[in-house]
């Protein structure tokens, strides 16, 4: 199979501007995030696509391949679509850049079930453990059919019952993988879909286009930074790994 793992980074994010080059015990986020991933395939299918000239410098000091890509994408997938201008891969495999700690063994599971369903979207998911990651408005939950096809995903809490009790659930890991045909479909939407939008879920982008999304399972290991609180929980986690 012919595919490229994507890590779209941009700087001016929301909650923590120069998200990408967040200091994580002397390295920067955007490469912790690429030194996982060159754990579980070859470097030469790796790419970073940013917006952004300082993060591009960054990169190319660690010889990480790096493609420039437009200041206006909606979404980190659209930032993965426009890789297609430059690359003739059949699937592309989209890591979040703000995943630093994220399993390098779960990229490789991710790559093995994009070769064994190369035309469908597939993207991770594990199980709630906490109370607390259920209650999170920051964090996307999935409920999906028997098949693992996705039915829905939300910050809310789901799924849920009368009581408002959390019992079981399961939240999405950020990887994905996407067959350059859905990502056509995807990216030619120049503007976000009603629940998208409603949500900030990019992948329900597909469910609103009439694409089915397959979800993986994967580990639970990975820690997203979404805002400044989450680093130091990454460098927490950091520190008893280097100890």
């Amino acid at each position: 199979m012919n595919y490229s793992v994507i890590i779209p980074a941009r700087y001016e994010s929301s909650r923590l501007p120069g998200k990408p080059l967040v200091d994580l015990l002397g390295i920067p986020m955007i490469i912790r995030t690429y030194q996982q991933c060159a754990k579980a395939c070859d470097t030469n299918n790796i790419y970073v696509a940013t917006d952004d000239e300082r993060i591009k410098i960054i990169c190319q000091e660690h010889n990480i391949n790096v493609l420039m890509t437009s200041k206006n994408c909606l979404t980190g997938t659209d930032r993965v679509a426009e890789c297609m201008n430059y690359l003739d891969s059949e699937v592309f495999i989209n890591v979040q850049g703000d995943e630093p700690l994220f399993n390098p063994e779960d990229l490789k599971i991710m790559i093995r079930k994009a070769q064994e369903f190369p035309n469908e979207i597939l993207n991770g998911y594990c199980e709630i453990i906490s109370e607390k990651d259920f209650r999170s408005r920051s964090i996307p939950k999935v409920v999906f059919r028997p098949d693992n096809k996705l039915l829905y995903m939300s910050r809310g809490t789901i799924p849920n019952n009368k009581n408002n009790e959390f019992l079981k659930a399961w939240r999405q890991v950020c990887v994905y993988a996407f067959p350059r045909n859905a990502l056509k479909s995807f990216n030619e939407k120049k503007e976000k879909t009603p629940l998208e939008s409603l949500e900030d879920i990019e992948i329900l982008r597909f469910l609103e286009l009439g694409h089915e999304v397959r979800m993986i399972k994967l580990s639970n290991q990975s820690i997203a930074v979404d805002n400044p609180s989450d680093v130091q929980k990454v460098i927490t986690e950091l520190r008893k790994i280097n100890n």
